[in-house]
């Protein structure tokens, strides 16, 4: 189980990771595309590296509905709440 302060920082460092951008600032309003500049394959890229980290898997229907910073964490935080998820050793990026 992880905190959202935990798992913001996670979502900052693998942006910062793929976008070369400082986003310490984030906030859970910012949109991720037309605020954060993100195209579908940089939130594609940004997600397949959260479900290896965490060890999770996010359905297609649940990618849709992610608009805003606060939706990826609310997700993220239901899912490593789940019976099993994120077990092992998070892998590192």
């Amino acid at each position: 189980m992880s905190d959202r302060n935990a798992i913001r920082q996670t979502l900052i460092d693998l942006l910062h990771d793929e976008i070369g951008e400082d986003f310490s600032g984030i906030t859970d309003a910012k949109n991720l595309r037309t605020e954060l500049g993100l195209d579908s394959v940089d939130v594609v890229s940004i997600i397949s590296q959260i479900e290896r980290r965490y060890r999770i898997r996010m359905s297609r229907e649940e990618l849709e509905k992610l608009v805003t910073v606060g939706d990826v964490l609310d997700l993220l935080q239901v899912k490593l709440n789940e019976p099993g998820a994120g077990t092992g050793t998070a892998v590192a990026a």
